[in-house]
């Protein structure tokens, strides 16, 4: 692996940090996160048409960029510097991939290019235990059959057509109440054959009930998705390996999660580095008690790990390397704990709804809630390496 980065991907960052420090204060969130949507349409627009972000990791044919996972981890990275509310992730990340691997060429050709260029947003309706990263992918995150989840069946001539029709509910999805595509998961072939299939739904189809959420984190919009006899069309052809290409997918996610709560913890850790050096107490700056000083220490060192870590399962993912879950555990217990000292240490105006630490937090949190949390991110890894299975004795 070379550590260094290209000067095409030190271009992406810097490019990406200018504009979103331009676009992208702690107004401009707050305010993103009270539309309807849930982020700024015209940053997006901007982040679309000046930096192709959306487009980033699609291939040239399409309208992308054709660059790696790593240029698409560095994006996240700085979009997670400052929490910004997009739809980069729902889109970019989760959907467009499993488009572009299972679609068939008229779907790639429909959907990828206005992907590319913006137009088109995107969410996945399925459980975080799909990607496989705390589990086995062996479908009861479904729904178990008849026991619930989504359910897809073909439409009778009666009804008018040879689709699909869905019904079911799935609770959390990102970005799911202003998606213009839903890529719905569902299980397909009754009790006796049960299999898990993609299923694109437009954002206007009948049948559908979308509530945004209240969440947690407001930086990542949530909504729970109704679809009451609802038509879908089948992504790509019957019989894909659906649960392996989203267990594929999950590493990818993994590393780019990583880099983006990489981001956060470095924002954050910057935010307490600069009150302790203006807060006082006893007639000097805080930041200058050794306590303080080794906590902050602490916290670095932490941060640097998670941030090698990241960059290399983003590297990874294209050398057939499954190492991203760990990336995510590290950095996830990176940010938890830069956003907790970071609490802290601000004192009561940490608390406060006015300052914008207390989102650092949340983001903590709650990206624990639906991608970890992190001993299960470990367990799983070990699990998947035989770490402590049993071994073969020789005499």
């Amino acid at each position: 692996m070379d550590a260094g980065f290209t000067a095409e991907q030190d271009e992406i960052r810097r490019t990406l940090r200018e504009l979103l420090h331009k676009r992208c204060g702690s107004e401009e969130l707050r305010a993103a996160v009270d539309t309807p949507a849930g982020h700024d349409p015209a940053l997006w627009s901007a982040l679309s048409g000046q930096l192709g972000l959306p487009g980033l990791a699609l291939p040239e044919a399409y309208g992308g960029a054709g660059c790696s996972a790593t240029e698409l981890a560095l994006a996240a990275e700085e979009l997670g510097r400052l929490l910004t509310p997009s739809p980069f992730l729902a889109t970019a990340v989760l959907t467009a991939p499993l488009i572009l691997a299972l679609g068939t060429d008229g779907q790639r050709a429909e959907l990828l290019p206005r992907i590319a260029d913006g137009s088109l947003t995107t969410a996945l309706a399925a459980p975080a235990a799909c990607l496989a990263l705390t589990g086995g992918n062996d479908g009861d995150w479904a729904g178990g059959g008849r026991a619930g989840g989504v359910q897809a069946r073909r439409a009778s001539a009666a009804a008018g057509g040879d689709g699909w029709r869905l019904y079911g509910e799935i609770p959390h999805v990102l970005d799911g109440h202003s998606a213009g595509i839903l890529l719905v998961a569902a299980h397909t072939g009754g009790f006796a054959r049960s299999r898990t299939d993609l299923f694109l739904v437009r954002g206007d189809a009948d049948g559908l009930v979308r509530t945004r959420r209240t969440a947690l984190d407001s930086t990542r919009p949530l909504a729970r998705l109704q679809l009451r006899d609802t038509p879908g069309r089948l992504l790509g052809e019957e019989g894909a390996d659906v649960l392996g290409e989203l267990a594929r997918l999950g590493d990818t996610v993994a590393a780019v999660l990583a880099c983006e709560a990489v981001g956060a913890a470095d924002r954050v850790l910057e935010l307490t580095v600069e009150h302790v050096k203006q807060r006082e107490q006893f007639g000097r700056p805080i930041g200058s008690f050794q306590a303080v000083k080794h906590r902050l220490a602490d916290v670095y060192v932490h941060l640097q790990a998670a941030r090698s870590a990241a960059y290399y399962a983003a590297w990874a993912t294209a050398h057939e390397e499954r190492v991203g879950g760990l990336a995510l555990a590290q950095a996830l217990e990176a940010l938890r704990s830069a956003a907790g000292e970071a609490v802290q240490l601000h004192g009561g105006i940490g608390f406060t709804w006015e300052h914008e630490v207390h989102l650092y937090f949340k983001r903590a949190a709650g990206d624990e809630l639906l991608f970890g949390p992190v001993h299960r991110l470990r367990a799983h890894a070990a699990g998947a390496a035989r770490l402590f299975g049993a071994r073969e004795v020789r005499m």
